[in-house]
């Protein structure tokens, strides 16, 4: 899976001691290598409440518009 900056994800597993759960929606906000990311998780009014460095198996790249087949 070929992620990047400002990719919206979902987390594929929760993490309690986060108080995030499987399923939260988050913005990719920081590339680092060997495919782990910085995810910056908000509020409905834009207020983050997590800022997490997560590896690419615990990501779900959301989308927006249909892929071609």
């Amino acid at each position: 899976m070929e992620l990047k900056e400002l990719d919206i994800v979902a987390l594929l597993k929760a993490i309690p001691e986060k108080r995030l759960s499987k399923g939260a929606i988050g913005t990719i906000v920081h590339l680092y290598k060997n495919d782990f990311y910085e995810v910056e998780f908000a509020d409905s009014k834009g207020e983050t409440y997590a800022l997490l460095t997560l590896p690419a198996e615990n990501l779900l790249l959301l989308k927006h518009e249909p892929e071609m087949a």
